[in-house]
């Protein structure tokens, strides 16, 4: 079963584009030295849509060979287009993959039968545990309750990433869901709510930055250590917040150039933050004691 805090990690590029290997290395041993459970490469934080699927399973084999079995690393291989998902799992999985984490398909808008049948046809012909993500703010489809949970029956189908914002949708899951099947947080605001309601864990962006604070605060959730897991909630939120100031991953990529770990290099259509906004986030982490 997935618990704790796993860093949805971002993906450093060069001024000329290219993935910064070195970069990406070093942020790998960033995150297992502040004690995360675990690394996602290649999700929506990783700029998934704007690296090619070469590069994508090139970065995953970076941070699969980084960790070097330290933690388990969940590679994000999702796409819209079936084979391109199986094909790209298949990939990450002879790289030794622990898991993948598998978008819900996006643009061409699935209905639910098509979704079930999506994933379910994913984890027979890839023999690897599959995390689902739902983020209907991006794929523009919500994965029902009724759907994940015929998807939990399969073998490989092992959580969910929950990104959908809906309390109320999560409390279904967590009330359906059958035993080991976990439910990760796809925001770390609500972090505190989904863990304090049985969920286990987050997927996190924050976690790139503040990965040992993250961990600690994960952590006093799991314990059961309310008024303090609060405490720390709340003094964490305005970093939370600072991190959606404009679209993932802008503003962490900038934040993480601030610390000198990586440059804020994107590529089209994502591009740096506005000045404001980067003066907000600068605020924001020397408020926070990052700076």
């Amino acid at each position: 079963m997935y618990r704790g805090v796993y860093t949805a990690l971002v993906t450093p590029f060069k001024s000329d584009g290219s993935v910064d290997e070195v970069a990406l290395r070093n942020l790998v041993d960033a995150q297992i030295a502040g004690g995360v459970q675990g690394i996602v490469p290649v999700g929506t934080t990783g700029e998934s849509p704007t690296v090619t699927h070469k590069e994508n399973i090139q970065i995953v084999g970076i941070v699969i060979d980084q960790a070097a079995g330290r933690v388990p690393v969940i590679a994000g291989t999702g796409s819209n287009n079936t084979q391109e998902a199986i094909d790209m799992t298949t990939q990450a999985k002879e790289l030794g993959a622990a898991a993948s984490l598998q978008v819900a398909p996006y643009y061409n808008k699935p209905n639910q039968e098509g979704l079930y049948l999506h994933f379910w046809t994913l984890a027979e012909k890839v023999d690897l545990p599959l995390i689902v993500y739902n983020i209907p703010g991006r794929s523009s489809v919500n994965i029902e309750t009724s759907t994940l949970m015929e998807l939990a029956n399969h073998r490989n189908i092992v959580g969910v990433k929950e990104a959908s914002g809906n309390i109320s949708q999560m409390m279904d899951v967590l009330s359906q869901r059958p035993a080991n099947f976990s439910v990760l947080s796809g925001d770390d605001n609500l972090v505190f709510p989904l863990i304090a309601l049985g969920g286990d864990g987050v997927i996190s962006v924050a976690s790139n930055i503040i990965p040992g604070e993250m961990s600690q605060f994960v952590n006093t959730c799991l314990d059961g250590k309310w008024d303090e897991a609060r405490c720390q909630h709340y003094a964490l939120l305005p970093l939370f917040r600072a991190m959606f100031f404009d679209t993932n991953p802008l503003p962490i990529k900038y934040a993480l150039s601030l610390t000198g770990v990586m440059e804020a290099h994107y590529r089209l259509p994502m591009i740096v933050p506005k000045e404001e906004i980067r003066q907000k986030i600068h605020q924001v982490l020397i408020d926070q004691g990052i700076l």
